[in-house]
């Protein structure tokens, strides 16, 4: 998968030490995430850089074939089940590899790269992680699910067995059922994933309160020691 524009960038201050490369959701853009940085409170030390990438447009099935931004294409969903296109997923986990890369070449160590993602994009950000090779700081997954567990199981990465999850999930999703957010959440404390779960009365989307809940997690996530 080529992702068609550059990334949107936001740096909290010069010399960034982290970065969070944060995905939007299906028919949203980079753009969509990019307000949330000066709302989550961090510190002007250590300085982080946010990273907000935009997914390649394609035809999503479930969508009557309507072309959009999106990181897969989704078959057919319900309020507990989705069928995906494992190899879009495939395609984006790619994708998001090469920005970790390309963050890496830029002086930032892979254990200060967080993943994070809403919806679709919080699919995504899971499924790269749980499978990456090199230890990730952190996942932040909102509103979201697990696309592919069979995946998970093939390709799971020892070197982040131990990574810190915060998940969170609205109670009036009518999108990304609360049900599939659990699902999640469950499946990964059966396999021994330490996840930190919130949730929140809302719809499909994300409110100031858990903005502030990300704000504090990531910043006693880049006060542990590396």
């Amino acid at each position: 998968m080529e992702i068609d524009m550059p990334p949107l960038e936001v740096e909290t201050a010069a010399q960034p030490e982290y970065a969070v490369i944060w995905l939007h959701g299906l028919g949203a853009d980079g753009s969509d995430f990019v307000p949330v940085v000066p709302e989550l409170g961090l510190a002007a030390s250590p300085a982080v850089r946010f990273i907000f990438p935009h997914a390649p447009y394609m035809a999503v099935t479930c969508n009557g074939g309507y072309v959009m931004r999106a990181w897969y294409d989704i078959i057919s969903l319900d309020s507990t089940s989705r069928r995906i296109d494992e190899a879009g997923i495939i395609a984006s986990r790619d994708a998001v590899r090469l920005l970790i890369e390309r963050e890496k070449s830029r002086g930032i160590p892979v254990d200060r790269i967080f993943l994070a993602g809403f919806s679709q994009g919080g699919a995504v950000a899971y499924t790269t992680a749980l499978t990456h090779p090199e230890k990730l700081a952190g996942i932040i997954a909102l509103s979201t699910y697990i696309p592919s567990p069979a995946l998970l199981t093939e390709d799971s990465a020892d070197a982040n067995r131990a990574i810190s999850i915060f998940a969170a999930h609205g109670t009036a999703d009518d999108v990304v059922s609360p049900t599939l957010g659990l699902a999640a959440r469950d499946l990964l404390i059966e396999r021994g994933y330490k996840i930190e779960w919130h949730e929140y009365s809302m719809p499909h989307s994300v409110c100031l309160e858990e903005i502030w809940a990300i704000g504090q997690w990531l910043a006693e996530q880049m006060r542990q020691p590396a």
